[in-house]
This record gives structure tokens, sequence and C-alpha cells, in this order.
């Protein structure tokens, strides 16, 4: 009977543990599948852009453009923010600072300079949040007092005019902030000036040598200021050490040292680097702009923008390729565009080069030394004379715009904005007084494999070999023909401002924080400014 009773306490015992065990087992098989689930992904939220646009009519123009996540043609709500009488004639130039350093309770604000022909340069102060009360979800006053206006509004407070300099003697081509403490301007006087942006006092002025008058009257009969004089434009290397000008009336572009404030060297442009570049012998073969930029493979590198085309130099000074190539038509503006957003600003990384025309098309080529195409000559007896002096050409990977998406005005001036979904917006001022912001995708720009670049370089090296021998006439006129690149981005928004623009400026908007007023922001700010002023004093 023991037995009997031993066994069954332990079959009980037995049992217990087994009903334990798999009482204890039922969290583990729901841990898995609640591991399994994905989390539910942020939905993007929009986001609002600030543009400034300066015109020929004397116009300072403001306006944001908020872009929702999923946008189409007529999705960008525009609303005005600012519209300034600024100068006394025409804008050439506008710059924006970089923002200020975030302070608990304060607002960030942005610095807005403008330089125009009557030899003025008119600084704002602008907000970097986006405005309070968007035009959408305004109140029901809010919207009716809106709707008195022809175009939404939605002003800021802290947009607001600081002060003038008086520096330049002439009228002023050029504008920059390196840093949030540093303005550079440019101008027809042949100087370029050092600005302190905390009490907005000229530090130090770099004078331009004038360029000697060929071809024209001299002594008595020399008109007063009738020889070509003035820098076009300058920019300044990512280290801050170097920086570039290029001015009218030159055929030449001159390096200065930013730390000493003096000239380092002057490069010549070679006479057939000015052929290929489209300036002919009565261009006046100067460089109209100039930017800095990188690739990862080749280091360091600028451009130079001329009339109808754009060379690009190496490090080293010696022309590396040209843009256009067989595509001839008038340029407007240049800007690097800047792939990985990770990368320091002052660090080597893959750019695209982006090229704004006269028949509305902003084009982004590759400058990488693996997508250059060699130009062959179908000359046989020039053939060596050619292959030396002659410079490949940049690959085109992408075009937004042109006639075939109904934009035919020349785009006078463009922005490229990384967006907080790490995609990027394009935003185009043209001379009819329309602003386009198109919205591209980042796998839409990004560069050619760098492997499948060289073998294509080199099949394309091959036939184009044995066609010169079979046929050099139609391998001629297979390189005459322009390359073409498909269409990228979509167009977001177009806004009508009436006005010719000739210069243009843009930032995405940072959010605004909580429980931030702008009349609070406003006083510490003046509050700041003031304990400032008397620190400096």
């Amino acid at each position: 009977m023991a037995k009997r009773k031993r066994s069954g306490t332990i079959a009980a015992a037995a049992a217990t543990k087994a009903s334990s065990s798999s009482s204890s087992s039922k969290p583990d098989t729901s841990k898995p599948k609640s591991a399994s689930t994905p989390p539910a992904c942020p939905t993007p939220s929009p986001f609002t852009i600030q543009i400034v646009a300066g015109s020929y009519d004397r116009v300072l123009h403001g306006l944001t453009a908020r872009i929702k996540p999923t946008p189409t043609s007529t999705s960008t709500a525009f609303a005005d923010t600012f519209l300034f009488n600024a100068h006394n004639s025409a804008i050439r130039s506008v710059a924006l600072s970089p923002p200020s350093l975030p302070i608990a309770g304060q607002g960030q604000k942005i610095f807005l300079a403008s330089g125009s022909t009557d030899e003025r340069i008119n600084i704002y102060n602008l907000s970097a949040h986006e405005p309070k009360t968007q035009p959408t979800d305004a109140s029901t006053d809010e919207k009716l007092l809106a709707s008195l206006a022809p175009r939404p509004i939605s002003e800021n407070k802290k947009n607001r005019e600081v002060g003038a300099l008086m520096h330049h003697s002439s009228s002023v081509n050029a504008l920059a902030f390196p840093t949030r403490g540093k303005l550079l301007s440019a101008g027809e006087d042949s100087v370029i000036g050092v600005t302190r942006v905390r009490d907005w006092q000229l530090l130090s002025t770099i004078k331009v040598p004038i360029p000697k008058a060929h071809g024209r009257p001299t002594g008595d009969t020399a008109v007063f200021g009738g020889q070509p004089a003035g820098v076009n434009d300058f920019a300044v290397h990512p280290s801050l050490k170097v920086m570039i000008s290029v001015s009218r009336g030159e055929k030449a572009m001159r390096l200065w040292n930013l730390v000493t404030g003096k000239k380092a060297g002057v490069l010549n442009f070679g006479r057939d680097v000015l052929v290929q570049a489209g300036e002919g012998k009565h261009s006046s073969g100067e460089g109209r702009h100039v930017r800095w930029g990188s690739t990862t493979a080749d280091g360091d590198e600028f451009a130079v923008a001329f009339e109808r085309d754009v060379v690009v130099f190496g490090m080293d000074s010696t022309p590396k390729c040209i843009v256009l190539g067989s595509v001839r038509t008038k340029v407007h503006q240049i800007a690097y565009v800047r792939l990985d957003e990770t990368q320091p600003a002052d660090e080597a990384g893959d750019c695209l080069l982006a090229v704004s025309t006269e028949d509305g098309r902003v084009l982004f080529y590759s400058t990488r030394e693996s997508d250059l195409t060699k130009t062959d000559s179908a000359d046989s007896d020039s053939e060596s004379d050619d292959e030396e002096s002659s410079l490949p050409t940049a690959k085109l990977v992408a075009q937004i715009g042109g006639r075939s998406a109904g934009v035919s005005s020349r785009i006078k001036d463009f922005k490229v904005l990384r967006c907080p979904d790490s995609s990027f917006a394009v935003v185009a001022g043209s001379s009819d007084g329309r602003i386009r912001v198109w919205r591209v995708p980042a796998s839409e720009l990004q560069m050619p494999p760098m492997v499948a670049a060289e073998e294509g370089k080199a099949g394309g090296a091959k036939r184009a070999k044995k066609d010169k021998k079979t046929n050099k006439s139609a391998a001629a006129k297979e390189m005459a023909k322009p390359p073409t690149a498909p269409l990228v981005g979509e167009l977001v928004g177009t806004y009508e401002t009436q006005n010719r623009i000739t210069c243009l400026e843009a930032f995405v908007m940072i959010p605004r924080p909580d429980g931030l007023e702008d009349s609070e922001d406003e006083e510490e700010e003046s509050e700041s400014e003031d304990e400032d002023e008397d620190g400096d004093e």
C-alpha cells in the first residue's frame, strides 16, 4: 500500500509540474508573435520652404511653399511672407546666412543680404521657423481677412529690415555667407569686402587688379569708366582658407589666400580651353560664375561657367573636362549638389554639377573621371593634336524642366535643397516671373556605378575606334548629337510673382518649437542684441 501511495504521489507531482511548465510556456509563445510584428512607421509630415526672389523691378519677394508628403502638381500651398521695395534699381544677388544656434526659449534666425546696382547691400532678419498659422489651418476670422487679398498671406513679425551697408562704390554682383559671422561681397568696383556680422563692421577689403584694356581707346580718347571691370563672382573653399574670383574683361581667374588676405596666384584661360567652351574671337572670355565641388574618387575640384559652357578644373588648376559639350545654350547659373548628407562639408564627397540654361532646363552632370567621355575627331591628320588638346565631356545624368515638361523660359537662378525625408527639392526662378518647385527622389540623382561606367567607357572607345576606321563621317555625326537624359522629379507647384526674377535663395524652415510666440521671441532677441552691443562697447 505504501508503494502505491508513493507512486500516486509521484504521478501527482509530475502532473503538477507539467501543468506549471505549460502555463509558464504560454508567455514564451506569445513573445515571438509580438516581436515578429513590425513597428508602425511614422508617417512623413509636411515641411515648409522659405523662398526669397530678387527682381529687375527692385522688389524683394518672400514666400513660403508648404509641401505635402504625397505631392502632386497642385498640392503645394504658397503664401506671401514679405514684400520689400528693397532698392532703387535692379537686384542682382541675394544670400542667406546659416541659422543661429538653438537656445532654449528663443527662436532661430537667419540673415538675408541683397545687393543691387544702387551700390547698397540691404540686411534683413528672417525667422528660421515655420509660420505660426498656416493658411490651411487658420481660424475663420483669419481666413476671412486672407480672402480679401488676391493671394494668401502668412506674415511673420520677425521678418524685418536691419540696415544697409554702403562700402561699395558700384554695383554689387555677388554675396555670400561662408560662416554665420562673416559676409563677403563683391562688386563692379573690383573690391571684395569682408564684413563682420556681429556689428556689421567692414573688417578688410581685397582689391582685385583691373585688367588692361585690349582693343579699346586709350589716353584722351578713352571713355571714363568705359573699360569693363569688376568682380563677377567668387567662391570660398569649404576649408575657409582659399577663395577663387573671376572678373569682367579678364580671361583668367584669381586665387586668394584668405588667411593672409593676399593674392595666391593667377590662372589664365588657354586659347584652346576658351574655344572648346564656346568663347570665340569676339567673345569676352571671362568667367561668369565659379563654384567648388568634389568627388570621392578625384577629390576637390571647381567649375567656372562661361557664357555657353562650363569648364571643370582639378586642384592642380588643370582643365579636367567641359560640361555641356555639344549642347550649345546660354548658361545662367551653376551649383554643386552633394549626394551624401552625412559627410561634412569640408570633406570630399560625390557631387553632381547642376546647370540652368536658356531653354528652361536644369541639367545634372557627373564630373567623375570614370564618367568622362573623350571626344573623337573625324580627321585622321589632326587626330594626334586633338587628342592632346581636346577635353573630355562630363556625363549627363538627369534633367529637370525643358520644353517637353512645359518650361520654355530661361531659368535665371535655382536652389537644390535636401528635404527632411532625404529627397531633393529644386526651386527655380524664371525671367517670366514664375517660381517652380520640383520634388526629386534621392534615388534618381545617384552617381552611376563606377565599374559599369568604366566598362561602358572602354566599350564605347572600342566601338568608336572601329567606327572610325569604317565610317568616319558617321562617327562624327553620332558624336555631334546632343546627349539625352531622363526627366526626373515631379513638378509640385508653380507660383506667379508678377516680377522679372534675377536671383533666388531658399531654405527648408525649422519646425516651430512648442510655446514659442513671435512677440516674446522678438523681445528676447532685442534684449540679447542690446546686451551684445553693450558688451562690444
